[in-house]
């Protein structure tokens, strides 16, 4: 199985980005692209998207980012990251994308940035660190 098809199969198995409505727009070794689309379900109480929702999308792209470049027999797990919300997230849809900063046998350190669209015009919304660690496939047992 290619790298791509590891994170459409991990993805697919995602039930809270299946409830997001997310979904994987860009695969390739050390990025990963996530995009969900405005729902009014998901807002906060000033219709902003929530940061918790913003941040779920990035962990995704992020973590997914990273396996990419992990060895078959591994599978993702975040272990930490930090997200800093440096504008409103109004737009029609968002898009999160994972970069691997640094890949390592263990851990494997990321950045996301999400970015708001209305129309053609894009707004950085958020950026996240995160810390990724390789971990027994899934099925395994996961200490």
């Amino acid at each position: 199985m290619t790298p791509e098809e590891r994170v459409h199969e991990s993805f697919g198995r995602q039930g809270l980005m299946t409830t997001l409505g997310a979904r994987i727009t860009h695969v390739d070794a050390g990025e990963v692209d996530v995009e969900l689309p405005f729902d009014e379900r998901l807002t906060q109480q000033h219709g902003y998207l929530h940061a918790a929702v913003l941040s779920a999308a990035l962990d995704s792209a992020c973590g997914y980012a990273a396996l990419t470049l992990m060895p078959a027999d591994r599978a993702v797990l975040s272990v930490e990251f930090k997200v800093n919300l440096l504008a409103p997230a109004i737009g029609e849809r968002f898009l999160a994308r994972g970069r691997v900063l640094r890949s390592g046998r263990t851990l494997t350190v990321c950045r996301g940035d999400a970015v708001a669209f209305t129309g053609d015009e894009e707004r950085h919304v958020a950026t996240m660190t995160a810390t990724m660690m390789a971990v027994a496939s899934a099925g395994e047992r996961v200490d």
